[in-house]
């Protein structure tokens, strides 16, 4: 299957097919959140050790529960 790079809002009327992949991270390797508003991770142990979700709010990323990422 052919694989395309989109730069802009993407519309399907037909839906999407296959996974989506968000980059992984521990709370040890995930990047500075400073100037990556809106950016999407997924952090292995970013709940108190548990994995979950993390957005960045440009100084944080910020976890699924509404704080931001600690491994403990």
């Amino acid at each position: 299957m052919a694989s395309t790079t989109f730069s802009g809002p993407v519309t399907s009327t037909n839906g999407f097919v296959g996974d989506i992949k968000i980059p992984t991270y521990t709370v040890a390797t995930a990047p500075s959140a400073a100037g990556l508003t809106g950016t999407l991770i997924y952090v292995s142990n970013g709940l108190a050790g548990a994995p979950t979700v993390a957005v960045s709010d440009g100084t944080d990323w910020i976890s699924a529960a509404g704080t931001a990422i600690a491994d403990s």
